[in-house]
């Protein structure tokens, strides 16, 4: 069908406005989970039932991951596989890191806690938010979440992403930085700090002008476990990881396709574009 002129003017920039939206930002600390728990799941219910860990995608809805159900083969002291979420409990994700790798803290009686086995001060710094385990990149204190149709190599992209960290003392440092399916960023958020060891933060962004995440680059402090905590360290583990569930969207096409529609479509293009990615 043809649309009149005008209209499909409208309805270009009509897309152009939408895109510029304000992501939606959920954030908490405290000292307890209680603390965190009502803006959690406020981010949960705003992402949708959760889905079950199966492969294959949903469409709509959000999945989880808590650490708690990771076998103890693969928990602390051992390392955790980069892509045991998306394999052995489809859940679309697979990390990686400029570290040496990943790993889940043990459970008691099995390992020592909350990292305790790198360095037996953690159990005093760190508290879980779904216990008891917890979550941390190894060597680096950089994990990069990117996602993937849950059981598959199809790449993917969700629409939020949030996570509870542990023990975040210092403004502006931890963050989650999220990139789209150009791997462009598309926005940085900074995690509350609060003065004090074992305290909860929790950062949840939802995209809803049709952006979508391909990549999420999560800063935990500012140096990697293994050292103590002194001076202006601030070391930082995470737990649940909460995220809309992972799909299938074709990427923006390039402006040399729509330069065979017209100058027009062309030039619109280009102002929603910038708008949309800020380029």
């Amino acid at each position: 069908m043809k649309l009149p002129p005008a209209l499909f003017i409208a309805l270009m920039f009509g897309a152009v406005s939408s895109a510029s939206a304000t992501p939606v930002v959920f954030s908490a600390e405290g000292a307890a989970a209680a603390d965190i728990f009502s803006t959690v799941t406020s981010f949960r219910s705003a992402l949708g039932t959760l889905n079950a860990n199966v492969a294959g995608s949903f469409g709509s809805g959000r999945r989880e991951i808590n650490w708690d159900g990771v076998p103890d083969a693969l928990a602390a002291p051992n390392n955790l596989p980069a892509n045991f979420f998306n394999v052995n409990s489809p859940r679309g994700v697979v990390f990686s890191t400029p570290g040496s790798g990943f790993q889940v803290s043990g459970n008691a009686g099995v390992a020592p806690v909350e990292f305790g086995n790198i360095n037996p001060t953690y159990s005093g710094l760190f508290q879980p938010f779904s216990a008891q385990r917890l979550f941390t990149a190894l060597d680096s204190n950089i994990t990069d979440v990117s996602f993937f149709v849950p059981g598959s190599a199809t790449a993917a992209s969700v629409s939020a992403f949030g996570a509870v960290f542990s023990d975040v003392d210092l403004a502006n440092i931890t963050s989650l930085q999220f990139f789209d399916l150009d791997n462009l960023s598309i926005g940085k958020f900074f995690v509350s700090a609060a003065t004090g060891n074992e305290r909860l933060s929790f950062l949840g962004v939802r995209f809803d002008a049709g952006e979508r995440i391909a990549r999420v680059r999560i800063t935990a402090g500012n140096a990697a476990l293994g050292g103590n905590e002194v001076g202006g360290v601030d070391l930082v583990v995470l737990d649940d990881f909460i995220y809309a569930e992972p799909t299938v969207v074709s990427a923006v096409p390039e402006p040399a396709t729509l330069l065979l529609v017209g100058p027009l479509l062309a030039a619109l293009w280009i102002q929603r574009r910038r708008l949309f990615y800020g380029r």
